[in-house]
């Protein structure tokens, strides 16, 4: 063989190795409407082998390959959900590099307080008690209608939650709040009602789902409304994470008193120095100039002293950990 034919055969192999690099996939898909609710918009991320580019998720981009083969079997998975105003694409990052790891992970939009919904309601007490159903029925999708489903093991699903999505979690492993909690503090912001729902009556209790094994509740929304007897019945571990400073209606005692709450001891990890927004991932330029264009300049802004790249390196490397531990036979991808 001449050198020409070496050097177009080394060439030919090395591209070939580019094109077969582990990455992240991701694909959207819809939870059709049934009786139990209306369509979800879900993306999922997942192993895949590829070239990365930057795909349009919504409000921001996903350094992600679209629609590529799934790669793996008996895959573990973890469904997310966002905070009041947020979307899928909220946790891009983490799920970026949980995808890596081997995990399949799912993310909605809440249909009654996501920010991309057109029927939000956000001062309905139903945008609350709704959000477990909502997962429950992301997970029933995955597994039963999903293309790529049966390459799911069903007895390793995980949940991450942020603000209402961390009290979705709390409901979803068996917590339940007291809603007459809040009547001393009732919200103030136009159209909220829930004082008014929760003096007449008849709150549905929040929906729990055994599938869940293990949970990530980051800054939860309403974690005062919970009881010792309330989350009695959580057993699974959870990874509890509180900011110093809290935000946007929450203090920093809603995570602790969840931690302090839960009979089997939780992570609890409190972040100095940071606010309730500093958990959503280091905001893009694209990202920030939306935010800014929609006064909403707090989802990217942090206290002085706080690096928020730095937080989210460790925040989703201790998060994996969390799941790897207790969804995966080994701590190694």
């Amino acid at each position: 063989m001449n050198i020409p034919s070496l050097i177009t055969l080394s060439a030919f192999l090395a591209l070939s190795s580019v094109q077969t690099a582990p990455a992240a996939g991701v694909t959207f898909i819809d939870v059709p409407q049934d009786n139990k609710g209306p369509t979800l918009e879900s993306a999922i991320w997942y192993p895949c082998a590829g070239n990365p580019t930057q795909v349009d998720i919504g409000f921001d981009h996903s350094t992600a390959v679209k629609d590529c083969p799934l790669l793996g079997e008996k895959l573990p998975l973890i469904v997310i959900s966002h905070g009041v105003g947020g979307w899928y694409g909220n946790f891009h990052t983490l799920a970026e590099q949980m995808a890596d790891a081997g995990f399949v992970v799912a993310a909605i939009n809440h249909p009654r307080d996501g920010g991309r919904s057109k029927t939000r309601d956000p001062g309905d007490i139903a945008s609350m008690t709704q959000r477990p159903q909502d997962m429950t029925r992301l997970i029933d999708f995955i597994l039963t209608s999903w293309s790529d489903g049966s390459q799911i093991d069903a007895t390793r699903i995980g949940f991450f939650g942020f603000s209402r999505g961390g009290f979705t979690g709390l409901g979803m492993i068996g917590g339940n709040p007291d809603w007459k909690k809040l009547l001393d503090n009732c919200p103030v912001y136009p159209g909220n009602r829930f004082c008014a729902q929760i003096r007449a009556g008849d709150i549905p209790p929040l929906t729990a789902d055994p599938r869940i094994i293990a949970a990530v509740i980051a800054d939860p929304a309403g974690g005062n409304l919970f009881t010792p007897e309330s989350l009695g019945r959580v057993t699974v571990p959870v990874q509890i994470w509180g900011s110093e400073y809290g935000g946007d209606g929450l203090s920093p005692a809603d995570a602790a008193s969840v931690a302090r709450y839960l009979a089997s001891k939780p992570e609890y990890r409190l972040v100095p120095k940071s606010g309730h927004f500093s958990f959503l991932p280091p905001c893009s330029a694209e990202f920030a100039k939306l935010a800014a264009d929609s006064g909403d300049t707090e989802l990217c802004t942090d206290a002085a002293g706080f690096d928020r790249v730095a937080f989210h390196k460790q925040f989703n490397a201790d998060v994996l950990a969390f799941f790897r531990k207790y969804l995966t036979d080994t701590k190694q991808p």
